[in-house]
């Protein structure tokens, strides 16, 4: 049965135009904010893969550290894209997951770099940083969840 709206599939809810994605149909309005942490972690994905040097410089890494710190950053940056890219592109489902997996990531990253200096100041910022993204993501989904009605 055709929709009296224009852009609007059957089996849409009212009030969203439908649209195919790279991974399907995708409601306009599913998950946003999820989809703007998403592309904002995948966009960190791209600088840490290019600019690998960014995280010993802010860990105030040792020299004998930079070396395996800047692989850290690479590998965040693969991790991170590929997160990022599953949160903007995934069905709500997928973002929902992507978002998870984005949290548990961040509560990893704090314990582990946090526990990694010796230096209060760096530790500080390096929790603020972490758990503010933990944080942001973890608002960013339970909004979308409780918009989506889940």
């Amino acid at each position: 049965m055709p929709s009296s709206l224009p852009g609007r599939t059957r089996g849409a809810p009212a009030g969203v135009r439908s649209s195919f994605g790279a991974a399907g149909y995708v409601g306009e309005m599913s998950y946003r904010l999820s989809r703007f942490m998403s592309s904002a972690t995948a966009g960190y994905g791209v600088f840490a893969l290019a600019s690998p040097a960014h995280l010993p410089d802010a860990l105030r890494a040792r020299k004998a550290d930079r070396e395996g710190l800047e692989l850290l950053a690479q590998t965040y940056g693969v991790r991170d894209l590929a997160i990022g890219a599953l949160g903007v592109f995934g069905s709500g489902r997928t973002v929902r997951v992507a978002m998870l997996m984005r949290i548990a990531m961040d509560l990893g990253d704090a314990a582990l770099l946090s526990s990694r200096t010796e230096d209060d100041d760096v530790r500080q910022k390096v929790l603020a940083v972490t758990l503010g993204w933990a944080g942001l993501n973890t608002l960013a989904l339970l909004v979308d969840s409780v918009r989506a009605g889940d």
